[in-house]
């Protein structure tokens, strides 16, 4: 048996309830209605009873005759009236005469009610005098000791005019075939929805592919709206998800590379110098500081790596400290000063004192540091790096620039990529890893900030950057 769809559920429940309420309501009308017209019959029968008391205590009469003349004046279509003392006793009837043969009215339902309280009244019973149903109504008078009661037959008449009216059942139903029809097609849209979904959950599930008929037509509602919604977000983030997997090939791969060139530099010095024992020792010892060199390069890339790769996966791990940016000025500077000589460049600190920044000292080292060599690699020879910063609302804006060759424009958009270079052979020769401004640019937006890389006109690559102050 096929399992029923959630659409479908939902229909039969609400269907069903809607339903059971309806004929609830409409027994619950029904009664309503019908003890409605029997209030109405028993209230003429009472008004009918205190008009006949009202005249008898003006006339101070209760003879025979008088009752006689007072049920002709204010006759009423097969009214019976029958007066009946307090102890149960019929002692007037305007149909049965024959009073001896009345047996005791004490056990009547409409007497022990009149009694009770004033008045009572029974639908429907069978009178033991004329062998016929009535509808009784009495009314007890106590100070006068007797209670007049009157009745109608219950034939088919007053049957029919107790009956309630029948025409709102029929607009009832009308009304429930109409919401049904408004219901199914609601639920119609809904089911549809929910089975694209579905189709939608089952195809991401199985990786297979989304672009269907099945996954365009929503209908044009809110739920319409979400489905939509989600299955752009999904693809969206599938997108990002295989951009992100090329990335990371691409980087794997440029790892690669950029490990292949140390290494087997280092194995190719090793194996010069294994396979020739007899090597002089000048020429030795050259080849030994060749793969010393390549160590550092390589042992460069490793720490290098190892930092994006903390800013990437564990950014919010790092520890925060207060760190005085001048110290950390100074202090490159100083590890700095030979490179710089052998350049013939100078180094121009205008920071104002008292820089304070929140943030990793190791991270913030690298975006200054790896500025300083990158002007010291790639400036030219007799330039001038210079350093400044100004105050702004919760941060400090910091400007380094060089007066060197610049980039051309077509690369200046990409020198924050990992591994990009603008002159690869020169760059390895320089000992670059090719990730400096990369770290630089991740380093900054750790501490909240912005970078941004422009050629000067008078000449010269200017870095503006920005980094949020202490609290």
């Amino acid at each position: 048996m096929p399992k029923l769809s959630i659409g479908h559920r939902l229909y039969i429940s609400v269907t069903a309830l809607f339903l059971i309420y309806a004929v609830c309501f409409m027994v619950f009308q029904q009664n309503r209605e019908k003890q409605y017209k029997i209030d109405t019959l028993n209230l003429k029968l009472q008004t009918y009873n205190h008009r006949m008391h009202e005249a008898l205590v003006l006339q101070d009469n209760k003879s025979e005759q008088a009752l006689n003349n007072f049920v002709k004046t204010h006759a009423e279509h097969n009214i019976r009236v029958t007066l009946i003392d307090r102890r149960g006793r019929v002692f007037y009837d305007n149909i049965f005469k024959d009073y001896a043969r009345i047996g005791n009215h004490a056990n009547r339902t409409e007497f022990i009610q009149a009694v009770k309280t004033g008045r009572g009244q029974t639908v429907d019973r069978n009178s033991s005098t004329l062998r016929h149903d009535y509808f009784y109504s009495a009314t007890y008078f106590p100070k006068d000791g007797y209670i007049i009661r009157t009745a109608l037959p219950y034939d088919n008449d007053l049957a029919r005019s107790l009956q309630a009216d029948q025409h709102y059942i029929w607009f009832s139903i009308v009304v429930i075939l109409l919401l049904t029809l408004l219901l199914y097609r609601f639920i119609s849209r809904l089911g549809r929805n929910i089975t694209q979904l579905q189709t939608f959950a089952e195809r991401a599930d199985q990786n297979e592919s989304l672009e269907t008929e099945e996954l365009i037509d929503f209908s044009d509602d809110e739920l319409g709206e979400i489905a939509e919604r989600i299955i752009k977000i999904y693809r969206r983030l599938q997108s990002t998800r295989q951009e992100q997997d090329i990335l990371k090939r691409q980087l794997t791969q440029n790892i690669a590379h950029e490990l292949k060139t140390p290494v087997a530099g280092i194995q190719g010095y090793l194996e010069t110098i294994l396979e020739n024992p007899d090597m002089p020792d000048g020429t030795q010892r050259q080849f030994l500081t060749r793969c010393h060199a390549q160590s550092e390069r390589l042992t460069s890339l490793l720490n290098d790596i190892s930092i994006l790769n903390r800013l990437d996966d564990g950014a919010t791990a790092m520890q925060r400290e207060s760190v005085e940016i001048n110290q950390l000025i100074d202090q490159i500077e100083e590890e700095t000063c030979l490179q710089l000589q052998a350049h013939g460049m100078t180094f121009s600190n205008q920071l104002p004192t008292g820089i304070t920044i929140s943030g990793n000292r190791s991270l913030l080292y690298s975006i200054f540091r790896n500025l300083t060599d990158n002007a010291i690699a790639y400036a030219g020879h007799g330039t001038t790096i210079t350093l400044y910063a100004q105050s702004m609302a919760d941060r400090w804006q910091f400007c380094f620039s060089d007066n060197g060759v610049g980039v051309a424009n077509e690369h200046l958009r990409r020198i924050f990529e990992r591994f990009y270079r603008i002159d690869k052979g020169r760059s390895r020769q320089n000992g670059g890893t090719g990730l400096g401004l990369s770290i630089v640019k991740n380093a900054v937006l750790f501490h909240g900030g912005s970078i941004q890389a422009r050629n000067l006109p008078e000449g010269g690559l200017q870095f503006l950057f920005t980094l949020r102050r202490e609290p």
